[in-house]
């Protein structure tokens, strides 16, 4: 009678090694994917953004009472805004263009209002796709916020 094998010389017991090995690795994997994509859209105090969010309704109202509108022009580089509505506001504006699913894609710039009354912003790259625009007093008293699919050499009207 012949001497049986040691089991390390056996075909089944390494294809199933071999098996968990590489559930094990393609878990690790998907573990740092998760890691390094981590989901930015989720706030650590959502209480303090809900009472915010009050705060922001009566800024929209106030604009909307005192019948701002504003209409802005996308060109290749550059935003052209310009006030259309409501009393005529010189200062500056705090304009926020925030992408939806994206965070670094946001942007905020104070602008100011050049001879002509229009605010100039010069932009390092073109935009298009799906924005939600902000427009905000300086003094902070009204707002106007409208989400726009932006496209080249096309005007949007915000109130």
């Amino acid at each position: 009678m012949s001497e049986p094998l040691p089991w390390y010389k056996h075909f089944w017991p390494w294809f199933i090694v071999v098996l968990l090995l590489g559930v094990i690795i393609k878990s690790l994997v998907a573990l740092n994917i998760a890691i390094d994509n981590a989901d930015s859209l989720v706030s650590d105090d959502y209480y303090k953004e809900g009472k915010a969010i009050n705060m922001d309704l009566r800024k929209i109202k106030q604009a909307k009472n005192l019948g701002m509108q504003f209409l802005v022009k996308v060109e290749e580089h550059q935003l052209i805004i310009t006030q259309h509505g409501g009393p005529q506001y010189k200062a500056a504006l705090q304009v926020s263009f925030i992408h939806p699913t994206l965070e670094d894609k946001d942007f905020n710039v104070n602008a100011t209002a050049d001879g002509t009354g229009a605010y100039r912003i010069a932009l390092s790259n073109a935009i298009t796709g799906p924005w939600n625009v902000r427009l905000e007093g300086f003094d902070n008293s009204w707002r106007i916020q409208q989400r726009v699919v932006i496209n080249d050499d096309v005007e949007y009207w915000l109130n």
